[in-house]
């Protein structure tokens, strides 16, 4: 299926590895010119020598409202013009419970994966409706769905932006903007060696990064078009609510 995102400018956070990295690799294979950005330029160079096709590597840190922002920036200007797909991402804030979690871990978390997003849609979405055509497709978590046990950081902060993006797309579903989030539940990446032990690791049930990146192409395609508001869990059934 040809997704219609030929020569569109998509900006991928945190898309040195993981989903990320799946989501940028799937974007440029579909033929969209693609951005990602991460902290550690080698790390970067890593992830786009392993990909098949072209990726822009940006040393952007988007954990801070003007980190993010300077990415959607700092894409535009690699890119050649304003920003046509935005995925907004960043890595998990540390695990921890109610009881070993101190409020003031709680304003780093926020930043990173609620007011991050804030930024990057205040940078990029006004000139996707002046367009009349833009996508916003947001990695959060499943735990927005089913709270993940000593996640509470991120339950807390992803819950958040849930709800920002769900107020954004009634926003502009009449701008030819849509906006969505994905859900993911457990994917083999790099953020599992942070939460699992290896042996942890053996015994569960893991979906892959290219398969998911794939979901979030569909959400930026031209027949993806009167999909907006959407979240989307792609957890391998993992949610267990009914709806």
């Amino acid at each position: 299926m040809d997704l219609g995102i030929v020569g569109r400018r998509a900006a991928v956070a945190a898309g040195s590895s993981g989903l990320g990295l799946g989501a940028a690799s799937t974007l440029a294979a579909e033929g969209a010119r693609v951005a990602i950005c991460g902290r550690d330029a080698e790390r970067l160079e890593r992830a786009v020598a392993s990909c098949e096709h072209e990726l822009v590597p940006l040393v952007c840190d988007v954990s801070t409202p003007d980190g993010a922002t300077s990415f959607v920036a700092a894409a535009t200007e690699a890119l050649g013009g304003p920003i046509d797909v935005l995925v907004p991402n960043a890595g998990g804030p540390p695990p921890g419970g109610f009881s070993s979690t101190p409020v003031d871990a709680y304003g780093p978390a926020i930043d990173l994966n609620l007011m991050s997003v804030v930024a990057m849609c205040r940078e990029a979405v006004p000139s996707m409706r002046e367009r009349g055509w833009g996508r916003v497709v947001a990695i959060t978590s499943l735990s927005v769905r089913q709270p993940i046990p000593n996640l509470i950081l991120s339950n807390t902060a992803r819950a958040g932006v849930t709800a920002f993006l769900k107020t954004l797309a009634l926003e502009t579903a009449e701008d030819g903007v849509t906006v969505n989030t994905v859900q993911p539940g457990l994917h083999d990446t790099p953020r599992l060696d942070d939460l699992y032990s290896h042996e942890e690791r053996s015994s569960l049930r893991m979906g892959d990064a290219g398969d998911f990146g794939s979901v979030v192409a569909f959400l930026c395609s031209e027949q993806a078009r009167f999909v907006t508001g959407v979240q989307l869990h792609v957890d391998g059934g993992a949610y267990s609510g009914l709806l």
